[in-house]
């Protein structure tokens, strides 16, 4: 069965890059260690190597990344949010998935694999199906939508808590894609408020999900310890009836957070 190596150095993700022949799919995972939905993505991602036999030449190759530690890595594949996938043939990008979904991580890396014409029985094993007769004999059960918002919910609630001081902003600190976004870095920035941050445009499922998980039908969204403040203006009003709103979380406070 396949593992997942976790790349620690830029030499190292060259030597990997080096190594896998054109052929192969390589599977990696971009993570941060305060985002909660990384460690469920882990978990998914060891289950479906383990499923992928390990053969010369290598059919797939899987790596890990920090993508906080490891930006420049990151930066190269327009890394905005984690997790994130990002799956290369021949050292070039032929799909990615944002997000913790573990329907289109499987998805994606079924097709991908099957699109080279590597039919694996870990393919087969990911769909739930037993070959007989060169027929399915199980098919997959229908989506559930209301088991589905629960899931999604479940991710929120987790996201949400990533980090003391969360931002769901419209593009990414360095790179603010409306006004208001721009605005709320630049508090932050002058709090010197150390937070994790989301780019909402990077993953559908969350920017519509989050509107109804919050009740808050605008962006950007700065969460605390689990709690939603508010917008920009709402922000603003807290700080001026308390100048102090951010010293817990600013980076000589107690509940230091780590910057995404």
């Amino acid at each position: 069965m396949s593992t997942i190596t976790e790349v620690t150095s830029q030499p190292q993700w060259d030597e990997l890059l080096g190594s896998v022949p054109p052929s192969a799919l390589v599977i990696v995972s971009f993570h941060a260690p305060w985002a909660a939905p990384c460690a469920q993505m882990a978990t998914v991602l060891s289950t479906l190597a383990s499923e992928y036999p390990v053969t010369e030449p290598k059919s797939t190759v899987w790596a890990s990344v920090n993508a906080e530690e490891l930006s420049d890595i990151s930066e190269a594949y327009d890394v905005t949010a984690v997790p994130f996938l990002v799956l290369l043939r021949n050292g070039n990008v032929v799909e990615t998935v944002s997000g913790s979904s573990a329907v289109k991580v499987r998805t994606a890396i079924e097709t991908q694999t099957r699109a080279d014409g590597n039919t694996t029985a870990a393919g087969d094993a990911m769909n739930g199906v037993e070959k007989t007769g060169g027929k399915p004999a199980v098919e997959e059960a229908p989506v559930d939508p209301a088991k589905q918002k629960d899931e999604l919910f479940k991710r929120l609630g987790d996201l949400v808590k990533a980090a003391p001081v969360m931002l769901f902003m419209k593009g990414t600190p360095s790179s603010p894609q409306c006004g208001f976004s721009r605005q709320m870095v630049a508090i932050l920035r002058e709090h010197s408020v150390k937070y994790g941050f989301f780019n909402i445009l990077a993953d559908d499922e969350v920017r519509q999900g989050l509107k109804e998980f919050a009740e808050w039908p605008t962006y950007p969204q700065l969460w605390v310890d689990g709690d939603l403040v508010g917008g920009l203006d709402i922000v603003k009003e807290e700080l001026g009836n308390d100048e102090e709103f951010f010293k817990p979380y600013s980076v000589s406070g107690p509940n230091d957070a780590a910057v995404a």
